[in-house]
This record gives C-alpha cells, structure tokens and sequence, in this order.
C-alpha cells in the first residue's frame, strides 16, 4: 500500500478533534455565532448554544440572559460543556446605551465565569471574545500584544474591563482572550461598515453617506475568525491573550474601489457628520504572529474575496 493512501486512511479513522466533546456557545443567533457552531461541529463538538429570551430556539439552544446569575448557573449545569466560546456581548460600538453594555461585556462575563468555576464539570479551554478596540489609537503602526490598551469608546472599556474582571478566574478556569480585529461576512448586520457599504452596491445606489474617510482597518473574515478560536480551543497554553487579524490594515477609499470594480460602477461617497464619532480609532492594523505561533499558519481569505462573496449572496 502506497504512502499517499495509508495516510489518507489514517485520516479517516483518527478522531476528529471534538469527538465526544461537548462546546458551548453564549450568542449562537449572533454573527459569529453561526459561523463558529459551524466550524465546531464540523471538528466533531456536540454544539450548545445560548440566545436571549424572546429569540427563536431549538434542540440544543438555551434562552438566557447572562446577566441573570442563578439562570445561567442552571444552564452550565445542565450543558457540562468541555470547552466555552463566549461570544455575547454587545459589539456595536455606536450602542446608545452604556449601561446596558457594561452590565452585558462585564457583569454577564463575570456570571458565566462564576457558573463554570463553580460546576460540577470544569471545562477544559474558556476563549472570552474580547477587542482590538481596546488599544485605541495606538502610536504604532503594527499592533501587537504588547502594546498598552488605550480605549477611546465605552464599548473598548468595557471589553478591557473584562478582561481585567476574567483575571480573578484564571486560577480556577483555563481562559484564553482573542483580542480579534475588524472582521466581516455574509449575515453581518448593516449597521456595520462594510456590510453597509455591500448592501448599497447590491441594490444599485448611486450615492452613499459615511463617516470618516480617513480611517483604515485591519479587516478578516468570519470563517477565518471561527476557525482561528477553533485552533485556540485546542492548542493555546490558558492565561494567553491574542490578537486575531490579517496583519493588513485597508483604507474606506481602497474598500469603496474593491466594491466598485466588483459592481461594476462608482458610487458618490458623501461624509455625514452625523456618522463621526468623537475619538475615532483612525488606523487599526495587528500583528498575528503570537497567533500563528500558536495555532499555526491559517491563511487569509483576501478582502476582495470576501466582499464578492458578501455581494453575491
């Protein structure tokens, strides 16, 4: 039997990584959500997830709000969930409510840390979403995780406050923090920038309102994101923090050109200063190099690729 083969048939019997494994999910109906039950169950997991009260369910799915402690308990409980992805939280940075998003990143953070810390069944890996928005505008022009967090916005505080608060636990859980930068996809919601840039191209407008063009970001996509905390789940040392980007920061005005030569025509751009935010992060750009010393090399989806895939769907 020739070498090619054995392997291929080694393949086929190794188990696969999640095998017997039980993941659970906070934020299932979110964005992220989807894409990494997707990844995880294709590794083998048995996914759970949870969603909020008033959202639609299924086998597997949990109604609860975080930020009530004893329900979340009685959901640990009852999943037993060998790994954690904590995806909840409220991600949009412009959220009018500060309050709201502080008791959700934080105090919620804090229960489901509590609630599997405190389970009959420890988890063998905790990844906390966090941001790359809690370094703020950076004096660098490639961030890695050395560089000291400067949050300009309450969403950026209140995802560093949590990772101070997951601190406390980590002599009791085995937490890893992702730290991901920009990133995007089909399902994404249009209140967010390149989505919101598609959706105009696909419906044919000839004129587009945005913020500040001056900013640039490090841009990813989605399945690349599910799949980097898929490998973080089962290669990073607990305690680590890290950063998940490309390692390529893009322009409004390359982003605007990308669509245009996948549309076909050009769009007037107009700056609304309605949509320009008091202490704007301006350039955004990461080092992954911790990363992929990690979890080895994942190649990037190219921007362009990703873009015509959001286009096209």
């Amino acid at each position: 039997m020739n070498r090619m083969v054995t392997e291929d048939l080694v393949r086929m019997v190794e188990p696969k990584e999640g095998e017997g494994k039980r993941a659970l999910i906070t934020g299932l109906r979110g964005f992220t959500g989807y894409y990494m039950a997707r990844e995880l169950t294709a590794a083998g997991y048995h996914v759970f997830g949870t969603v909020l009260p008033g959202s639609e369910t299924g086998p597997d799915i949990f109604t609860v709000d975080l930020t009530d402690r004893a329900a979340l308990a009685a959901v640990i409980e009852q999943v037993r969930p060998d790994v954690v992805v904590h995806l909840a939280a409220i991600a949009f940075v412009a959220h009018n409510d500060a309050e709201q998003m502080y008791r959700v990143n934080v105090v919620g953070t804090r229960n489901l840390l509590e609630a599997l810390a405190h389970g009959a069944h420890k988890p063998s890996k905790v990844l906390l979403a966090s941001s790359a928005n809690i370094y703020g505008n950076a004096a660098v022009p490639v961030i890695d995780e050395f560089v000291p967090p400067a949050p300009a916005n309450d969403y950026a505080v209140s995802k560093l406050a949590m990772e101070y608060m997951a601190r406390l636990w980590m002599d009791k859980l085995p937490i890893v923090i992702a730290r991901p930068f920009n990133y995007t996809g089909v399902g994404q919601h249009e209140n967010f920038l390149l989505p919101k840039i598609v959706s105009h191209f696909r419906k044919g407008a000839r004129r587009i309102e945005l913020g500040n063009l001056a900013i640039a970001r490090d841009f990813s996509d989605v399945r690349t994101v599910a799949k980097s905390y898929r490998r973080l789940l089962a290669a990073a040392p607990a305690g680590e923090v890290f950063n998940v980007c490309s390692g390529r920061s893009h322009s409004l005005e390359s982003l605007i050109d990308m669509m245009s030569d996948i549309a076909g025509y050009r769009i007037e751009v107009h700056v609304n200063p309605a949509f320009v935010r008091a202490n704007e992060v301006l350039t955004l750009s990461g080092s992954n190099a911790k990363l992929a010393g990690t979890i080895g090399t994942i190649e990037p989806t190219p921007l362009v690729d990703t873009l015509r895939w959001m286009y096209q769907a």
